[in-house]
């Protein structure tokens, strides 16, 4: 699914929004509902775009470490099993 905001608009938005623009205003205007602002300022509410970079980032990283964690696990078993008597 293809976002319509990247991080660097929804940080922008926020910023209005503090800046005292009316939410609803601004989600009118900018055509978001209020449940995506009320969503979008939970997650990057007080954050930089240099902040949000580093979030997708770590979470890219978070990813790949799972999916080795996952791949890694059944062999682990494959090993105990074989040690056993």
């Amino acid at each position: 699914m293809k976002k319509r905001f990247g991080e660097e608009q929804i940080i922008g938005f926020l910023r209005e929004a503090e800046a005292g623009l009316p939410i609803a205003e601004l989600c009118r205007k900018q055509t978001f509902s209020k449940a995506s602002y009320y969503l979008w300022r939970s997650k990057f509410g007080g954050m930089s775009v240099s902040d949000t970079k580093r979030l997708k980032e770590l979470e890219t990283e978070d990813t790949r470490l799972k999916k080795l964690l996952a791949e890694s696990l059944p062999e682990n078993e494959v090993a105990k099993e074989a040690q056993r008597p």
